[in-house]
């Protein structure tokens, strides 16, 4: 079998019959690409012909070139292609000894409460547009949304009158998000008020353009970078910076890390342990500001 067909079922596998989202797909077939160009300038289109040999080279190649974590990315997507093709076809698994180092988990980079009002309050809610725009930032924060998820939203996942939003998330997993008192007005006023201005043709998309088209997700990338240009704010605030400012600023409220992992729709709760820095860091403090040895100098007499 030829590696560019070997690639193209594999691709087609995930996409269809395991329902990865795009993103995913997207990512695999980039990592793929670099496989298939990376054989295809050694002479090597047959994909049964590549042996261990050959992989421990590919994996010194892209440690020249990549960072560890794409590098990381890269092996564990050619070792699943091989592990498809070797169960599906019972070809050689070439791929059955490589080794991913896990990286270390990232702490997330969040915005303060402060920085999220100031964010906020740099729109003119009397101008069609500046509204849209708000609506976008307060839905992204307020339900902690991922970017794909907010811009995919249809008018029928979100019921404004219940308050809640109906989000699929990656692999299409379904989560009901509660709609914050706030971010509910906003939705109210921008369906009530602004989409009807803008729509010119049937489309259930909730958030559209002027051109009745739907939101994309870079129109929002460059829309929010715009304003916190304009917010004169440091620091770099994406989409998914505010989707950690969600969860942080909910366990900072006391909610549980269980029911952080149910709004974020993670599978996997050790994916959600990486908020749990902002719990150390107030029992840091509650030490540091009660506890009479933390304070300079230790006990006083008093309170000996």
């Amino acid at each position: 079998m030829k590696i560019n067909s070997a690639i193209k079922e594999y691709l087609y596998q995930i996409e269809t019959f395991e329902a990865k989202s795009l993103s995913t797909v997207k990512s695999y077939r980039i990592d793929l690409n670099i496989y298939e160009a990376y054989f295809n300038s050694i002479g090597i289109d047959e994909i049964n012909d590549i042996n261990v040999n050959n992989i421990y080279d590919f994996v010194s190649y892209i440690n020249s070139k990549y960072a560890n974590a794409s590098c990381n990315r890269i092996k564990s997507t050619i070792r699943n292609l091989h592990n498809y093709l070797s169960n599906k076809y019972d070809l050689k698994n070439p791929c059955i000894n490589i080794e991913i180092n896990k990286n270390q988990k990232r702490l997330p980079i969040y915005c303060t409460k402060e920085e999220i009002e100031k964010l906020m309050s740099e729109f003119n809610d009397e101008d069609p547009v500046e509204l849209f725009h708000h609506t976008i930032l307060e839905t992204l924060y307020g339900l902690g949304l991922r970017i794909s998820e907010c811009c995919n939203l249809s008018i029928n996942q979100i019921n404004l009158e219940q308050g809640f939003v109906t989000v699929f998330g990656k692999g299409k997993k379904e989560r009901l998000v509660p709609i914050p008192e706030i971010t509910l007005e906003y939705l109210n006023k921008y369906f009530n008020n602004v989409r009807p201005l803008w729509i010119k043709k049937s489309i259930n998309y909730f958030f559209i353009n002027r051109y009745s088209r739907k939101v994309t997700t870079r129109y929002v990338e460059i829309m929010l970078k715009n304003v916190v240009a304009s917010a004169g704010l440091d620091g770099k605030i994406t989409p998914h910076k505010l989707r950690h400012s969600y969860a942080t600023h909910l366990l900072e409220g006391g909610a549980d890390l269980r029911s952080i992992q149910e709004l974020l729709g993670h599978s996997d709760i050790s994916t959600t342990e990486i908020y749990t820095h902002v719990e150390t860091k107030r029992l840091k403090n509650l030490y540091l500001n009660n506890h009479p040895l933390a304070k300079l100098g230790g006990l006083n007499d008093e309170e000996k």
